[in-house]
């Protein structure tokens, strides 16, 4: 059952909001200063913390930095002191919402629902990430490494919210999946799912997808037609390369953004919608606003949770997994059972993926069309590349820096010898103590740099509110 903790020097205050949120179904804990709060919250973690925002001994949003969890207690101030500033600062601080007194019972009611559907899909989520952890997957997404990790963390934070989200990344990184993943885990997502490739579809005919039209709005428009805003209501729209959309058109996506409302093509009718938007792009999108493909006040809009996906390269062993994946699904699919050789995985190390996940899925789908029981390094990757006699070079590009040199040719000596470290490190001359090292840099490499990407998807996520 959800918990929630109730803080306020005001017994009837108190006394009122312990009634409304017991009819909600939460069980309650009450305090009347800041110190009662704090043993109150050692005794239990709420799942929704309500709190004035003058006590006697301080602030109540001074409790915010002493939650276990913060991001799994939804803190609400409900306050008879409103102004504009103190508002603002609660939101800066960690509060997800400000009542103030005498608060509205609907309002309440409404604010504790949110707080409770919020609680267990947050328990939902780190229940599903801990059994498919050990599987490399989450949702969708198929991975992992240590980058894969920390997307999964940014997509758990998002997901719950009603934030917009904007996915970067090169194309083939699985930016769909990734939005795919964040409706699945949200509240919106028995609604509908609709993906829009804006770079796919004629300028001329976008506004109409996206809005709908009337009737006799333009030629050929024999019937009134609903667009995506208006069919995913309740749900989640996906803008896969929204530096593609039209300028025009970006002035009225803006517009629903900020208002909920539209008019279809042709019509003179408001519309509402309640729809979430997840954006993509594989362009750096502060490039895009230079170069005048994206306005920068859309971009602002849409970049309230930015999260990078990787690129291939970037994510060690997964390269291997996803490999191993798709070929289960066509040995699954064909009924078969064919194999990668141990050479032909070396080569998916070999291999610098400009095209990403889905480069390797055509990979792996050609090699198992041209193999007989056993995928061979001659059908590898199809780019022309020098070989030895038994087949174990490695080609390095001109100008690759020394450091990701030595972590290509580790990796794919490692998965030369099977995973084992001791004749790993016999092959490349070193210590086994070096190649464990080594192995770690790469790991807190990778984990440092997915830190450093969701510490900046925080800071402009905070910017933004």
């Amino acid at each position: 059952m959800a918990h929630a903790l109730i803080v306020d020097d005001d017994p009837d205050v108190v006394e009122w909001l312990q009634e409304v949120a017991r009819m909600e179904g939460f069980t309650v804990a009450r305090a009347q200063s800041l110190r009662e709060a704090r043993i109150e919250l050692g005794r239990q973690r709420p799942d929704v913390l309500l709190t004035d925002l003058r006590l006697p001994d301080g602030e109540g949003i001074e409790l915010v930095s002493e939650l276990e969890k913060p991001d799994a207690t939804e803190v609400i101030i409900v306050t008879g002191h409103a102004t504009v500033d103190s508002a603002v600062a609660a939101l800066r601080a960690g509060a997800s919402d400000y009542l103030v007194k005498p608060a509205d019972l609907e309002r309440v009611q409404a604010v504790l629902r949110h707080a409770k559907k919020t609680s267990a899909l947050q328990q939902e989520i780190g229940e599903l990430r801990e059994a498919l952890r050990k599987l490399g997957r989450f949702g969708k997404i198929l991975g992992s490494s240590q980058r894969m990790q920390v997307l999964y963390d940014q997509i758990s934070r998002v997901a719950p919210t009603s934030a917009t989200a904007l996915l970067i990344g090169e194309s083939g990184t699985g930016k769909e999946l990734a939005a795919q993943t964040i409706h699945e885990l949200s509240r919106r997502r028995d609604a509908p799912f609709l993906p829009l490739n804006c770079g796919a579809v004629a300028p001329q005919l976008i506004e109409s997808e996206l809005f709908g039209h009337e009737r006799g709005s333009f030629t050929g428009a024999d019937r009134q037609h609903k667009g995506f805003f208006e069919r995913a209501n309740g749900g989640t729209i996906f803008l896969d390369e929204i530096t593609e959309m039209p300028m025009e058109l970006q002035v009225k996506l803006l517009r629903v953004l900020e208002t909920g409302t539209f008019m279809r093509v042709g019509g003179t009718q408001l519309i509402s919608s309640d729809v979430r938007v997840v954006a993509a792009t594989n362009r750096e999108p502060e490039k895009a606003v230079q170069e005048g493909k994206l306005r920068e006040d859309l971009y602002h809009r849409l970049n309230v949770f930015p999260i990078r996906l990787p690129p291939l390269r970037e994510r060690g062993t997964d390269i291997e997994q996803l490999a191993q994946f798709f070929l289960d699904e066509l040995n699954r699919i064909e009924g078969t059972n064919k194999t990668f050789s141990r050479d032909a995985l070396v080569r998916l190390y070999q291999h610098n993926w400009p095209g990403n996940v889905r480069e390797l899925r055509n990979y792996v789908q050609r090699a198992y069309i041209m193999a007989d029981d056993v995928i061979e390094c001659d059908v590898a990757v199809s780019e022309p590349t020098p070989k030895s006699d038994d087949g174990t070079t490695i080609t390095i590009r001109v100008g690759t820096p020394l450091e990701e040199v030595e972590r290509r040719v580790t990796m794919a000596t490692l998965v030369y010898c099977g995973h084992v470290k001791r004749k790993a490190a016999e092959i490349l001359g070193v210590s086994l103590k070096t190649l464990y090292n080594r192995l770690e840099a790469y790991n807190g490499k990778d984990a440092l740099a997915g830190k450093e990407a969701l510490v900046d998807t925080q800071d402009t996520a905070e910017s933004a509110r």
